[in-house]
């Protein structure tokens, strides 16, 4: 488990890096720039988005509810994730690191702008946080869900779910928005803390989904479905689902795609598929990697990648906190105190 933390976050952070140059071209565009068959690795450094930033900064305040739960007995996640989510923005308003800064904040590579969606930096710069019950807007951009992977770790599946969310409703009002967050959260769980086999864990996704959003639990049925009509011969065409801009579709290409790419071996091919399309390339590859990874484990992916990918050390710890924390591992706490 504690290695299938660390591929859950690794795994993102590459598909991340490998659709970010082609996030805004179409197919043709990516075909005449990177040849027929689209890009076919991330770029030398691999340099991820908002995305992988976020999604550290969601490890880190769960981690820190984690450990504060374990030491005092109060468990606010959503408010520390909150509060995680501030202090990356402020990574966002400032060159680098003030003097005496601790945690991610003390990491220069973190003050990189990766061009962030105005929904999160509103959400953000605002007051109080936004929730599913008060919603302060009604986006389903696919920027809520590819940062809850790291709830997946969360005790219980209920929980994992639930977490999910609420992360997710930080910045997404839309009910899209916050359901898809919780579903990848809920599948990572059953993935890789209840080692669910894949298609009952997707279809304990959709039973869960459909309580709250009929939409996405259509969407995530119809990649079910077209999944289980490909035949291996022709090529998958991830489009069918959407362009992945929204959660629901986003969430929807990524399961399509790992269904039809479920061995370890298919790992490059399943990224590759999930990148070349019109649309929101990096959102819809790195869910994918996201949920490889919780799978897999690291051995799933190809050295040469994570060689070239930025931050590589502080995913590959920071996943594997996550792992010993769901299986109650020893580990160094005083890092989120």
């Amino acid at each position: 488990m504690v290695d299938r933390g660390a591929g859950c976050l690794l795994g993102g952070a590459l598909g991340d890096a490998l659709g970010a140059p082609v996030q805004y071209l179409g197919l043709a565009d990516i075909q005449r720039e990177h040849g027929p068959e689209g890009v076919l690795g991330p770029p030398k450094p691999a340099l991820f988005t908002d995305d992988t930033q976020l999604t550290l900064f969601t490890a880190d305040g769960y981690l820190r509810a984690w450990v504060r739960g374990k030491r005092t007995g109060e468990w606010e996640p959503s408010q520390m994730v909150w509060h995680s989510y501030r202090r990356w923005l402020i990574t966002q308003q400032q060159p680098a690191p003030e003097r005496g800064a601790i945690g991610l904040l003390a990491d220069e590579r973190l003050y990189e702008s990766r061009s962030p969606g105005l929904t999160c930096l509103r959400a953000l710069a605002a007051e109080t946080p936004s929730t599913p019950e008060n919603p302060h807007n009604e986006s389903s951009g696919c920027n809520g869900v590819t940062r809850t992977a790291p709830a997946g770790f969360a005790p219980s599946a209920a929980i994992a779910y639930d977490l999910g969310c609420r992360f997710a409703a930080l910045t997404h009002g839309g009910t899209g928005g916050w359901v898809s967050g919780g579903a990848l959260a809920l599948l990572v769980h059953l993935l890789a803390v209840k080692a669910r086999p894949l298609r009952e864990a997707i279809d304990q996704v959709i039973g869960r989904v459909l309580r709250d959003d009929t939409y996405t639990a259509t969407v995530l049925t119809r990649a079910v479905v077209l999944a289980d009509e490909h035949d291996g011969s022709s090529s998958v065409r991830v489009d069918r689902l959407g362009s992945g801009w929204t959660g629901p579709e986003a969430l929807a290409i990524a399961v399509y795609t790992v269904l039809t790419h479920p061995k370890p071996s298919q790992f490059v091919d399943a990224m590759r598929a999930s990148a070349n399309h019109s649309g929101g390339s990096d959102a819809t590859a790195a869910l994918t990697g996201n949920v490889l990874g919780a799978l897999h484990g690291t051995d799933a992916l190809p050295r040469d990648w994570l060689m070239g990918l930025e931050m590589v050390d502080v995913l590959d710890a920071m996943g594997r906190d996550l792992g010993m924390s769901a299986v109650n591992l020893d580990f160094n706490e005083d890092r989120y105190a």
